[in-house]
């Protein structure tokens, strides 16, 4: 295929976006980056941006990060690499029936959580008792700009970033592609951690509260169903990605159901203690032992110890960080 024949193929993608996508959709012509650099002949920047990630480091890594179970026995319990795929999923169905962007919406779905700690939130929440401010948001971004490809990062779009960056938190993206991640994204995970509790025997059916189930439904796929129906419904032709009243409320309740239920369930106290354990013992090893941390955490760090450590610690596997703890700690 001749050159020309190829720098068709992405002006093609360019000009289809433009006339079948709605008003209020992102552009990848109109994208940019922090440097610039030649555009590829046949992908647009936002497919580059989606590829990009899924090829990563950081992002096989995920597979081997939890969810909310900490190194799970089974495998069939989600993993952040899972998860990843399936927000991925549930947001390009909302794209494609609101004509918006998908491939902007893959890249961020897919990168949203490259950040995040080993075992899950009880990583991200030790490192931030220890150095008082971590995001997984942050470090994501901190990813994906500094640390991966020996410290040139991935030089991706600013809408990507953008969406990864505020699919948690107060900020709100500023694409309504990156909208749609920021609520997929809990839908995702409310849905999919329900469904492994009940796998686990941590909730059993029938303890959802009443008013969840007559708004949402029981099952999983119904849930999610629903949710993206009325995201659809209620934002269509809109500039701002919207849930109605009632379904916004029950997914509210629904939230606290598994904070109290699940995330913070006694059930899982033990295993959350292990886990804050072990990246505490870890990182105090790390300070005291700069030496042991891989050459390059250092050096882009620009010398600071605790932004090192914390840099390894949090790209660390479940697995992997037990077999350091136990190399470091437990006698052979």
């Amino acid at each position: 295929m001749s050159t020309v024949q190829n720098i068709l193929i992405r002006e093609r993608s360019e000009n289809e976006e433009a006339e079948r996508l709605s008003p209020y959709a992102a552009q990848s012509r109109e994208a940019r980056r922090e440097r610039e650099e030649e555009e590829c002949l046949i992908r647009t920047k936002f497919q580059r941006d989606r590829d990009r990630i899924l090829h990563s480091k950081p992002f096989r890594r995920l597979k081997h990060k939890t969810q909310v179970y900490i190194a799970p026995a089974g495998d069939h319990y989600r993993t952040r690499m899972t998860h990843s795929l399936e927000v991925s999923q549930i947001c390009r169905t909302i794209g494609r029936a609101l004509r918006l962007n998908e491939d902007l919406i893959e890249a961020i779905a897919l990168g949203h959580d490259v950040g995040h700690t080993p075992f899950g939130h009880v990583g991200e929440e030790s490192l931030r008792g220890i150095i008082k401010h971590f995001e997984h948001n942050e470090q994501s971004i901190r990813l994906l700009k500094v640390l991966v490809k020996d410290g040139d990062g991935l030089n991706l779009t600013e809408q990507v970033l953008d969406g990864i960056l505020h699919h948690t938190g107060s900020g709100m993206p500023a694409t309504l592609e990156g909208q749609i991640v920021k609520t997929g994204d809990r839908i995702a995970y409310l849905c999919h951690d329900y469904d492994d509790a009940l796998r686990a025997g941590i909730l059993s059916k029938g303890r959802l509260p009443e008013s969840v189930r007559r708004a949402l439904g029981e099952r999983p796929s119904a849930m999610i169903t629903t949710m993206v129906a009325d995201m659809v419904e209620n934002s269509r032709e809109q500039n701002c990605i919207r849930l109605s009243d009632r379904i916004k409320g029950a997914m509210e309740e629904f939230r606290v159901f598994m904070f109290e239920e699940v995330y913070d369930s006694e059930a899982l106290g033990e295993e959350r203690r292990k886990g804050h354990y072990i990246v505490q013992a870890l990182f105090d090893y790390f300070m005291r032992n700069d030496s042991r941390l891989p050459g390059d955490f250092l050096a882009r760090s620009g010398g600071n110890k605790t932004q090192a450590v914390a840099d390894y610690i949090s790209g660390l596997t479940d697995n992997f960080a037990i077999e350091l703890f136990k190399a470091f700690f437990v006698p052979r």
